[in-house]
């Protein structure tokens, strides 16, 4: 099969899942500062959920631009990957009305973990679809990137258990940045 149609349905549900995270955020109750200081938790975490989309979105495109053809096991694993990730206005709003809380923040880096992991599984059944696609074997052969994320993410929730349940969210987000930023300072420790 043809990636063309699944990338745009991938990237019809993320637009509809950004679109709801923020339609989820509640007005300020009076157009004053204090008013909007008291969202301040709804802002925080619909903007790491945008980047969470937003990242999963980019991986996405920068893997499928590469994939020549697809097999049923991708599309269902995305469908599976797509319905946890689903989930994510959901799970924002149930952070931003308890964010101090660890249950909500456990659910969060869940969530995140199972996306992880189903990417990571799409990505092997990418290269199975597509043998002989050698550009794609050398982008996904060496990522390192999901068993960074479910160690950080594992260590923010023990934290979050232990201590401070927003470890988890700031793992999360540390997940993302982190492939950005550590090969810049390598590069600059290098030189």
């Amino acid at each position: 099969m043809q990636t063309e149609r699944f990338e745009a349905l991938i990237d019809a549900i993320l637009a509809i899942i950004i679109t709801i995270i923020v339609l989820e955020i509640p007005l300020a109750p009076t157009g004053t500062w204090g008013a909007l200081f008291e969202l301040r938790y709804e802002f925080i975490i619909y903007a790491i959920s945008f980047l969470v989309c937003f990242n999963f979105w980019n991986v996405n495109n920068n893997i499928f631009s590469l994939v020549n053809k697809i097999d049923p096991k991708v599309i269902w694993t995305m469908g599976f990957t797509l319905l946890i990730f689903s989930l994510l206005p959901y799970l924002t709003t149930f952070v931003a009305e308890n964010f101090y809380e660890f249950f909500p923040q456990f659910l969060y880096g869940l969530s995140f973990l199972i996306t992880a992991f189903l990417s990571e599984l799409i990505f092997h059944f990418l290269i199975k679809s597509d043998p002989g696609n050698i550009a794609l074997r050398l982008t996904l052969g060496n990522s390192k990137i999901v068993l960074q994320t479910i160690v950080l993410v594992s260590a923010g929730m023990i934290i979050g258990y232990l201590f401070y349940p927003p470890a988890i969210l700031i793992c999360c987000l540390l997940s993302i940045v982190l492939p950005w930023i550590l090969p810049k300072i390598k590069n600059l420790l290098g030189k």
